[in-house]
């Protein structure tokens, strides 16, 4: 790739409070929690922002991944705010530009649509965003993360907006990439359940080092308690690889009250492994936690749930009904139900999402494929080293 077929990133921007929003992403792949929690700092860049006698601007983004891309969501529409984020994503410019995608193209616009952040679908968006498209969709400006992100022939995808100064940027979350998931499933290793194991070249492309904190466990919780008359439903389980399958769950159990607080209890890696085996969970119980919080079917996550839905667990969260999905129900390390206790007081509900799609069927699509994703990656990891070698020359021309 040529140095000077990539431009250095736009100044960082933050989103101030009223700001009206719009985000159009390109690919919706695999649920990691990248681009999300990371902090957006720095001014507008000139010719973009609010001001005397002007509307708050609109915004296109372009998330990539699941997860990872509501964090991008979330910080471009700040919550209570009056924003509006649309959000829209392509399908075949995905296998030409990165390589084959994992989800289809209607799973990623429901999982896009299920983040709580976003408002509006805009589908068929290019890989390559130009000002036609953002004129089409009234936008000022179009927002990414701060990772790199190149055509097949090595160019930068906002290259047109950034010359006419319509390109905004956020920090994203160090350590967490679609890539990287990918290379998890492939590896069959546990290296991330502890956050240990070989680093990538690439400083956008490696082995997740993502570290949770209570800021990033706060901007994405809606510290919203429950009200009077609010049915009170707790699921619990992995949400491993968080898919359209939970999606499909949650928004089932969300239809089943008038005014539903969702409770979701989240398992430890351990427990998780106890009763899936291999490698799972694909995702750590950070990155899970980040995950089910962006859904806006959940108002409230326990972290690292008990396997059994205990009396307590019941009586503290005062739960009215709890609920599962069709998928086998292991028994507990005695070999009791896990779900004895509320199926004692006649509190508990299978719901039938209406989904077949589930964590192992998203393993097996990566399996299936495997040259093709191990030839992704390493593309992908060869383009973003190239990128960060010509940045390197050229800085060192400035001294």
């Amino acid at each position: 790739m040529a140095a000077g077929r990539f431009e250095a990133p736009a100044p960082r921007w933050r989103p101030g409070r009223g700001d009206r929003f719009k985000m159009e992403a390109d690919r919706f792949e695999a649920t990691a929690p990248r681009g999300l929690a990371g902090r957006a700092a720095g001014p507008a860049q000139a010719g973009g922002g609010a001001g005397p006698g002007r509307s708050a601007p609109p915004v296109t983004a372009r998330p990539c991944c699941a997860t990872g891309r509501r964090v991008a969501a979330r910080r471009r529409r700040r919550p209570g705010g009056a924003g509006r984020c649309a959000c829209g994503a392509t399908a075949e410019e995905i296998a030409k530009h990165k390589g084959p995608p994992v989800f289809t193209q209607e799973e990623r616009y429901k999982m896009v649509q299920a983040i709580k952040w976003v408002d509006e679908i805009a589908p068929g968006a290019p890989y390559v965003t130009t000002l036609e498209t953002l004129d089409r969709y009234n936008c000022d400006f179009c927002v990414h993360g701060d990772d790199i992100t190149l055509t097949v022939d090595g160019k930068d995808t906002y290259e047109e907006v950034k010359a006419a100064g319509r390109y905004r940027e956020c920090k994203r979350t160090q350590g967490v990439s679609t890539t990287d998931l990918v290379g998890r499933m492939l590896l069959m290793t546990k290296a991330h359940h502890s956050n240990i194991g070989p680093k990538g070249h690439s400083p956008w492309t490696g082995v997740s080092q993502f570290l949770q904190t209570s800021q990033k466990i706060i901007q994405f919780a809606s510290g919203k308690e429950p009200q009077p008359g609010d049915t009170i439903i707790y699921v619990a389980g992995a949400f491993d690889l968080f898919h359209v399958g939970h999606v499909d769950f949650l928004e089932k159990v969300h239809q089943l009250a008038e005014k539903p607080y969702i409770i979701a209890g989240l398992h430890f890696d351990q427990e998780v492994n106890r009763y899936k085996g291999k490698n799972y969970p694909i995702m750590n119980i950070h990155e899970r936690t980040l995950s089910v919080l962006a859904c806006r079917y959940v108002s409230e996550v326990v972290i690292g749930a008990p396997y059994a839905v205990t009396a307590d667990l019941l009586d503290h969260f005062r739960v009215t009904l709890v609920c599962h999905g069709m998928t086998e129900v292991v028994p507990d390390k005695d070999g009791s139900d896990p779900y004895e206790e509320p199926k004692r007081r006649g509190i508990f509900q299978l719901v039938d999402s209406g989904s077949n799609l589930t964590t192992d069927l998203i393993v097996q699509r990566i399996i299936k494929n495997r040259l093709e994703f191990e030839a992704r990656n390493q593309k992908k990891e060869a383009k973003e080293l190239a990128v960060l070698e010509a940045m390197k020359r050229l800085e060192q021309e400035k001294h």
